[in-house]
């Protein structure tokens, strides 16, 4: 029979193996966490239809939390059009809205209003969803990865997030940077491989 181990050992091997499963369980979210991307997720467009986000795979993406009463709502909508409609980004990059009423409750209207809004207005042509969360315990789960993947949390309206062609994160930048002003960065994602930002 086996001698029995001495207090010491057995404090010893506690210690290993609560650093083992301290190791683990930190670990672990992040293995899973890198099996999800953007496009692994769905949302509902204004009529309450689910979409597929992985029909926008292949192609990076900005993604924009958007809201119509905003101080940025005008300039932001505006630039996003203007962004549509230049040839180096037409077809090659996704620009897809999503009405929050988080910030300021500065966009109340129904998902339907809030599309024939923007395209009223803005002429916007681009895809907008159904309104959503993007904080909270209701926060849609696409943007919990763009949060959690890019270490940075909206605390305004009109936040934008550019993903690569597999919808990994690239950067993201607040409402107080201009479309315009990250127009660099749009157009490297839509030239490189992976979109990576390293590769700029």
């Amino acid at each position: 029979m086996a001698a029995p181990m001495s207090s010491l050992t057995c404090q010893k091997r506690v210690r290993f193996l609560c650093s083992v499963y301290a190791v683990f369980i930190s670990t672990f979210p992040i293995l899973a966490f890198a099996d999800y991307h953007f496009y692994s997720f769905s949302a509902n467009d204004p009529r309450g239809i689910q979409v597929s986000l992985n029909a926008f795979r292949g192609k990076p993406a900005l993604i924009v939390n958007v809201a119509s009463e905003c101080g940025y709502t005008k300039s932001h909508y505006e630039d996003l059009v203007w962004l549509s409609q230049q040839p180096e980004i037409d077809e090659k990059l996704h620009i897809l809205a999503f009405p929050c009423n988080q910030f300021g409750q500065q966009e109340p209207g129904s998902d339907r209003e809030i599309l024939a809004h923007v395209q009223e207005t803005y002429g916007v042509a681009f895809p907008v969803f159904g309104k959503i969360d993007v904080l909270g315990k209701y926060a849609h789960p696409a943007y919990t990865y763009l949060i959690n993947a890019s270490g940075k949390q909206p605390n305004w309206n009109f936040w934008k997030y550019l993903v690569d062609r597999q919808g990994r994160v690239i950067d993201a930048w607040g409402p107080s940077t201009s479309v315009r002003e990250i127009y660099g960065f749009l157009v490297a994602a839509t030239k490189t491989g992976s979109g990576r930002r390293d590769e700029f």
